[in-house]
């Protein structure tokens, strides 16, 4: 690469992460668009399974005082890296995917018969609860973490930018226009909410962050 590539990442990286862009010899802007904050909750009508979509959620979850409680349940989750942080804290994740599109496919069509109690986000998309009420599954949703919009204006010209959520592409069209910057995002949710400001969209093979960051290597090799 000869001129400097500018790179916006629209949360903090971790320092690996920078320094793998760094190394590339990419110029890493980073703003955090959105904050998460976990919220207080009580745990009573849980039902046999937990559904938890976020590392957010889990990491919530796991600050409770009766956590442990829920050790005894079975988990469906969403993401590599939430089902490793509920592992490592002793729970029993017996089906992961990618996507929470996926786990409403597999727990309508294969586990309808069982009950759920949904941990979830202030700003949680309705695919999972409008798939389980459909399929009239039994559940119940308890929210554990709330995300606000942080939204900021971003003066530097970019040649590339990172999103990680839905909520992050929404907090940065309040204040940005996405003109010639390809967009980096860490999976198809995040893709469609871009849909309506860009066609310049590369979406990563597996949602992580790692892979996001491969992608903008890759891209611009």
């Amino acid at each position: 690469m000869s001129k400097q590539i500018q790179i916006l990442s629209t949360k903090t990286l971790s320092k690996v992460q920078k320094q793998e862009l760094v190394n590339a010899n990419f110029n890493v802007l980073e703003a955090d668009f959105i904050a998460t904050q976990n919220q207080s909750f009580e745990l009573k009508d849980i039902f046999d399974n937990l559904i938890i979509t976020s590392q957010n959620a889990a990491q919530s979850i796991l600050l409770h005082s009766k956590c442990s409680a829920l050790k005894t349940k079975n988990v469906f989750c969403v993401g590599m890296k939430t089902k490793a942080l509920l592992e490592e804290n002793g729970f029993n994740v017996i089906v992961y995917v990618d996507y929470a599109s996926d786990l409403a496919e597999i727990i309508t069509l294969i586990y309808s018969s069982e009950s759920y109690t949904f941990f979830s986000g202030n700003l949680r998309k309705e695919t999972l609860p409008k798939a389980l009420k459909e399929a009239k599954i039994k559940f119940n949703e308890i929210q554990v973490y709330e995300t606000t919009l942080t939204p900021q204006n971003i003066k530097t010209t970019v040649d590339g930018i990172l999103f990680f959520s839905p909520s992050a592409v929404e907090s940065y069209l309040k204040e940005n226009k996405i003109k010639a910057e390809i967009c980096f995002c860490i999976g198809n949710t995040t893709a469609e909410s871009l849909e309506k400001a860009t066609k310049n969209i590369i979406v990563a093979d597996q949602p992580s962050v790692e892979n996001v960051i491969d992608d903008v290597i890759e891209e611009f090799r």
